[in-house]
């Protein structure tokens, strides 16, 4: 294995800030067997020994291609291995380091910004996984890649495209990490059934209890495993789906507000009215004057 590799940090403006994600930098190595890890190649904020640790002021993500070794927080120690991402924080002290007989290949970016805030605070990815396994995602290296260069170039604008890109590559793991409690398990098609069901089925109410046995499952464990799938229970899914069908009404037909009520299965034009609010902010009337053309 090649000792090479890239580091640069970035400064970012106030108008880079503004747009809620930005860099702070980005980098690769290629970690040869029995090398002394880290490189003494980052600054002091960033360079640590595994003696001390480290804790840094923004967020992190560091791909692991090749190689193994180990990820320790103050808390608990995790085995990092081919196709890894270990997941960093600010404020949160951690070490890490190639194992001594593998090295290894690692991509990372530096970020910060109120996108990231959110992101992380609302759990989507928990403190307690700091390492997460993707395995070798071919569409993910890329955009790491693509941000090394564009971080190289560093042309004009290239904060937000980097941005853009960064979002991308944690989408990209958060739905890869979903996805893997579910591979090549019979609930994952349960789930696609039932969805399909709700689609074709807004103008009635559906009984959750009643589809899950049609579906040969156990009605709490499909809600439960239901609601990992998709982020909601069945019965708000369902309901999301009658909700968007009944804003199209109102904005593409003159239907009365009673006929469509009426066309998506509600007992009632005022519970109909009541709910869409509810989910939307606006009445059905506020929302057909506002969106219908003309």
């Amino acid at each position: 294995m090649a000792n090479e590799s890239f580091v640069k940090y970035i400064h970012a403006s106030t108008l880079d800030k503004e747009w809620g994600l930005f860099l702070t930098g980005a980098g690769y190595a290629q970690i040869p067997p029995s090398i002394i890890y880290p490189p003494n190649v980052h600054p002091s904020g960033y360079f640590f020994t595994w003696e001390k640790g480290r804790i840094l002021q923004e967020y992190q993500i560091n791909y692991i291609t090749e190689g193994s070794g180990v990820f320790e927080t103050a808390d608990a120690q995790f085995q990092v291995v081919p196709g890894s991402i270990l997941v960093l924080r600010p404020g949160v002290w951690h070490r890490y380091k190639p194992d001594t007989s593998t090295g290894w290949t690692e991509h990372y970016i530096g970020f910060n910004g109120d996108f990231c805030l959110n992101l992380f605070n609302e759990g989507f990815f928990p403190q307690s996984k700091p390492v997460l396994f993707v395995g070798f995602q071919e569409n993910l290296l890329k955009l790491f890649q693509e941000v090394m260069q564009l971080v190289k170039d560093e042309k004009t604008g290239h904060q937000q495209v980097c941005a853009a890109n960064t979002m991308l590559a944690l989408s990209k793991i958060l739905s890869i990490i979903r996805n893997q409690e579910f591979a090549g398990k019979s609930i994952e098609k349960t789930i696609r059934k039932a969805c399909l069901y709700f689609r074709e089925n807004l103008n009635t109410n559906v009984s959750i209890e009643q589809l899950a046995q049609d579906l040969n499952v156990g009605y709490s464990y499909f809600r439960q495993m239901f609601r990992k799938y998709t982020g909601i229970s069945p019965t708000q899914y369902h309901l999301s789906l009658r909700i968007q069908k009944a804003k199209d009404l109102l904005v593409s037909t003159d239907q009365s507000f009673k006929e469509i009520a009426i066309d998506l299965g509600f007992e009632s034009y005022f519970y109909f009215s009541r709910i869409f609010k509810d989910k939307t902010g606006e009445s059905p009337m506020e929302f057909r004057k506002e969106h219908q053309p003309g």
